[in-house]
């Protein structure tokens, strides 16, 4: 049987803990191993208990979320972070997602939202807010002439069936439907999406997408 996925809470409201706690205990397959109330403490908290998710929130006292997001993805063996904010303005998906962050909800989103990204991180795929990747790809990915040649001169390093993984992944596809599309194992599939990221030198499979899509690969 799987383990529980082990999920630290980033919040430097207490209610916001309680009421995302009180989600997250409700599945079997995740248990909440620790509370922070600021960026500071959930840097230390994620190198001693080793979660292996990390829902943080943005804007808290000493440490803010985007900067603790930033050290933990430094850390050795570094959980996955999935930021949790009220505020969907564009200079914070680009800053969480540059400094590591694999996936990016409002606080509004359902329960099974919540879950679902948990869980989308913990197999190191990508969750982002429906309404945050709407504007996410029209502010970053449009494919302007500057914008494809420079994404197309960095493409050149993929093999072809990089590529085609790549387009997959623009299309939002976790490895599992990625394995089911281009007829390979989920093993094969996580592989390609690891050397993609490495040889474009991305943090992250949001970044991928963005890239894919200023490639004009989706046109």
């Amino acid at each position: 049987m799987t383990a529980p996925t082990r999920t630290l809470i980033v919040d430097d409201e207490w209610m916001v803990r309680a009421m995302l706690r009180t989600i997250l205990e409700a599945a079997p397959d995740i248990t909440v191993v620790g509370e922070a109330s600021d960026g500071a403490e959930a840097v230390e908290l994620a190198r001693t208990l080793r979660p292996d998710v990390v829902l943080m929130d943005i804007r808290m006292p000493r440490t803010d979320g985007l900067t603790a997001t930033g050290r933990i993805a430094r850390l050795d063996r570094p959980p996955y972070v999935v930021v949790l904010t009220t505020f969907d303005l564009d200079e914070y998906v680009h800053t969480a997602l540059r400094n590591g962050a694999v996936g990016f909800l409002l606080k509004d989103a359902s329960a099974d939202d919540m879950l679902a990204a948990v869980r989308s991180a913990a197999r190191g795929d990508a969750m982002i807010s429906p309404r945050v990747t709407r504007r996410l790809i029209r502010t970053f990915a449009e494919p302007t002439p500057d914008r494809r040649g420079d994404a197309e001169r960095r493409l050149a390093v993929l093999t072809d069936k990089e590529r085609e993984v790549l387009v997959t992944i623009g299309r939002g596809m976790s490895n599992s439907e990625i394995a089911a599309t281009l007829y390979m194992s989920e093993a094969t599939a996580k592989t390609h999406v690891s050397r993609i990221l490495a040889k474009l030198d991305l943090a992250n499979r949001v970044q991928a997408a963005i890239l894919a899509h200023q490639a004009g690969l989706l046109d």
